[in-house]
């Protein structure tokens, strides 16, 4: 599955695909050679991987593990990755070695696809950002260097809501070379709104000078925003949500540059009389009943960058006032002391926003693992993945209260628990509690009456998959999936 560019809906396109093999009797699991996202996934196993795979092996009904994304990088600045190589951390990639000191990635990525072949009766594998990066083709084992390695069929995807569909689909197939092009098999048109009898000309015109049929045009789907793996994605969920009370709970998270696992967001967004803003804009914190730091994956750097924008100061402001905060991970760590990281910033020790008794410290070690655990009787389970390890003063922190993994004290909450607030019980008392202390009436009725988290997500992969059933060509489909190595 390639795309003319990120975001062109590669991921969930796959992920629809996913749930209508599984549906057929297929046994299927996705694949994506090099995940490049801060958003991921702890497996049962422990091991990490991009949270976009998670979704999709969910979607194959598949149990995750590493094979499905064997490679993940996660930026930790414009020129530098973290490396993580079958879930565990291999070191880092600076930007001038993308192109050429990749070799030993390709490796495992390829033994990965081969280890799933043998397992799964179809593999369908997602390629990243565009098969036509020209720049990068000599190294590349995600997008036409793996469909070559592997003789596998190649679909490509175009976002025609961006304009200019019919150029991208043409200059990708343009720019590929003879051998890379004989692999392409189909188009498809995501996200399309309106009707596809005017796109017929254009579809036909394109086929002719290409050679690439159409396997369909797949329509817009307005309420599916499932997990994505592109910070440029983050907060898809922002106004699907129209049935809202005249003042809603309001929840600004802020938007680091850095940003990880804005997943955690995702679930709160949901719920009926609460609204939740991705912001860089202190004036929205100001006027936010809640503040929440989210994930980082440069705790230290973020921390500068909050101090630098003014919005530091607006948390500090709103804790003093009493006010709700809360700090996942990378944003519980700046909610300390102190930080003292030689590992990830490599910067020693910095100072923290002080509004937590906690001091911590970066272990060169990576905290990874699927928690459990409960918090005023309501039972939690969620993942870490960090290396900042924060501990409570305990000269200082006699005040502080017990909360998941982390402390709360006064109006200022921290954990380092991701996923905690997809526990529907869990989320719902903390938003209740933080309603009260803002004097926000929330519906305590409907809000435990509204739809699970866990059976919106499966709703909306359902959605995916009829969409995929209505609207391509399954016979063409399933006959390329039978014809390619184990698929793609």
């Amino acid at each position: 599955m390639a795309g003319t560019s990120s975001d062109a809906g590669k991921s969930l396109v796959t992920t629809g695909i996913c749930r209508y093999l599984a549906c057929q009797g297929l046994k299927v699991a996705p694949f994506k050679a090099q995940n490049m996202s801060n958003n991921s996934m702890v497996c049962r196993d422990g091991s990490e991987i991009g949270r976009a795979q998670y979704l999709q092996a969910q979607a194959a009904r598949a149990e995750p593990e590493s094979a499905m994304n064997p490679v993940l990088l996660k930026p930790g600045s414009d020129r530098r990755s973290h490396v993580i190589v079958r879930g565990k951390p291999d070191g880092v990639l600076e930007s001038g070695e993308f192109a050429t000191g990749r070799k030993h990635l390709a490796l495992a990525a390829f033994a990965a696809y081969e280890e799933l072949a043998e397992k799964y009766d179809v593999i369908v594998c997602e390629g990243a950002g565009s098969p036509a990066e020209i720049n990068l083709r000599t190294g590349d084992y995600v997008n036409m260097g793996l469909a070559r390695r592997f003789g596998l069929p190649v679909l490509v995807v175009g976002d025609i809501d961006r304009g200019g569909v019919f150029a991208s689909l043409f200059g990708t197939v343009g720019l590929l070379d003879e051998a890379d092009r004989a692999l392409v098999r189909a188009f498809v048109i995501n996200k399309f709104r309106g009707d596809e009898t005017l796109l017929r000309p254009g579809l036909d015109q394109l086929t002719d000078l290409t050679g690439v049929p159409f396997l369909g045009v797949l329509p817009w789907l307005s309420g599916v925003w499932l997990d994505g793996e592109d910070t440029l994605l983050v907060g898809r969920w922002a106004g699907q949500f129209e049935d809202q009370p005249i003042r809603p709970l309001k929840v600004a998270a802020v938007r680091f540059p850095r940003l990880s696992n804005a997943t955690d967001l995702d679930a709160l967004a949901c719920e009926p009389g609460v609204s939740v803003t991705m912001t860089t804009d202190p004036a929205v914190l100001r006027s936010s009943d809640v503040i929440v730091l989210p994930g980082s994956r440069s705790t230290v750097p973020d921390l500068e960058w909050l101090r630098r924008t003014g919005l530091a100061a607006e948390v500090q402001v709103a804790a003093a006032a009493g006010r709700t905060v809360l700090g996942i991970c990378g944003g519980y760590q700046m909610l300390a002391r102190t930080i003292r990281d030689d590992v990830e910033s490599q910067v020693g020790r910095v100072d923290g926003l002080r509004l937590l008794p906690t001091d911590v410290v970066f272990a060169v070690d990576k905290h990874l693992g699927l928690t459990e655990g409960a918090w005023c009787g309501y039972p939690v389970r969620g993942y870490e993945i960090h290396h900042g390890v924060a501990t409570i003063d305990s000269a200082t922190g006699d005040a502080a209260e017990p909360f998941l993994d982390g402390c709360r004290e006064g109006s200022v909450w921290g954990t380092t628990w991701h996923g905690a607030f997809e526990n529907d019980a869990f989320r719902r008392a903390f938003l209740l509690r933080a309603a009260e202390v803002a004097g926000v009436d929330l519906d305590r009725d409907k809000l435990m009456r509204a739809e699970s988290f866990a059976d919106r997500r499966e709703s909306m992969i359902n959605v995916l998959a009829d969409s995929i059933a209505d609207h391509l060509d399954t016979a063409a489909l399933l006959e390329m999936v039978g014809a390619g190595a184990a698929s793609s």
